[in-house]
C-alpha cells in the first residue's frame, strides 16, 4: 500500500520553483530526502502538509485526498519540522497539554516514555533547552499521538553522534511495528544505517526516487551524491 502519495507537486516563487515533485512512500519502510541546502526539501515538506498551498499536484495519505481529508489526515501523522521556537517562556508540560487538545489518539503514556528516553524535562521551558534538546522535543510530539506516518525536517540537526544513532534505532524500532517515515537530512550516513528509499531533488525537481541500492550501486550515498552535486555546479560554470 501507498501510504504517502505525490504527483506533479508545484509551487511558485519569485525565486524558486518546485517543478512536478512526484514520489511515493510504501507502508512500513523509511524513506530519507536529500538534496543540498534550496534544493526544495523544506518546501515539498511543508507543501505535502498543506502548509504551503501549492499550484498544482496532487497528495494522497493513506488512499485518500488531503484536501478533502486534511483534518482525518492530520490526526494519523506526525510532523516535525525543526527546533520548537514558540511559546519559548511557557513550561514544556504546559505545551504537550496543549498538543494534546489536537489529537484525537495522543497518548499520554507514550509521551512520557519519549520525554524519559529523551531525558527532557517538563518543568523546563524551550527557551532553557539546548538546540538538540529542542529537536527532541519537537519529536516527543510529533510520537506521542501513535501516528501511522512521520513526516520529519531534518530530525537529526544538532543532534550529537550517540543521540542521532539512538534516533535511527528508535526509526528502526517504529518501523518494524509498521511506522512509516520519510524524514530530510543533509547526514548521508543516517540513511545507510536506516532507510529503505531515497527521494534526491535538486533546484526544485526530483531527480532520483526508488531503492537506496538502485543509486549508489558500489558507491556509498555521499560520493554520488557529492560526485552528482559537483557535476551540476560545473555544468552551471559552462567547464
Amino acid at each position: 500500500m501507498k501510504i504517502l502519495k505525490i504527483d506533479g507537486l508545484c509551487k511558485n516563487y519569485p525565486s524558486f520553483r518546485l517543478q512536478d515533485v512526484s514520489f511515493s512512500i510504501d507502508s512500513g519502510t523509511i524513506m530519507g530526502f536529500i538534496g543540498r541546502n534550496g534544493a526544495g526539501k523544506t518546501t515539498t515538506l511543508k507543501a505535502i502538509m498543506n502548509m504551503v498551498h501549492a499550484e498544482k499536484g496532487k497528495i494522497e495519505f493513506f488512499g485518500l485526498d488531503m484536501k478533502e481529508h486534511e483534518h482525518e489526515i492530520k490526526q494519523r501523522v506526525g510532523y516535525a519540522g525543526g527546533i520548537i521556537d514558540y511559546y519559548k517562556k511557557k513550561k514544556i508540560s504546559k505545551l504537550l497539554e496543549i498538543t494534546a487538545r489536537f489529537y484525537d489518539n495522543w497518548d499520554a503514556d507514550v509521551c512520557q516514555r519519549y520525554m524519559k528516553l529523551f531525558s527532557l524535562d517538563e518543568n523546563k521551558t524551550p527557551s532553557q533547552l539546548s538546540e538538540g534538546m529542542k529537536v527532541k522535543l519537537s519529536l516527543v510530539m510529533a510520537l506521542s499521538h501513535r501516528a501511522e506516518l512521520l513526516i520529519l525536517d531534518e530530525p537529526t540537526s544538532g543532534l550529537d553522534p550517540i543521540s542521532r544513532d539512538e534516533l535511527l534505532e528508535i526509526f528502526l524500532y517504529l518501523k518494524s511495528k509498521g511506522v512509516s517515515i520519510l524524514f530530510s537530512t543533509h547526514i548521508t550516513s543516517d540513511l545507510d544505517k536506516c532507510a529503505d528509499d531515497i527521494s534526491y531533488i535538486r533546484g526544485g525537481r526530483i531527480i532520483y526516487t526508488g531503492s537506496i541500492a538502485g543509486f549508489t550501486g558500489s558507491e556509498t550515498l555521499e560520493e554520488v551524491m557529492l560526485r552528482q552535486e559537483k557535476e551540476a555546479f560545473r555544468e552551471k560554470l559552462d567547464i
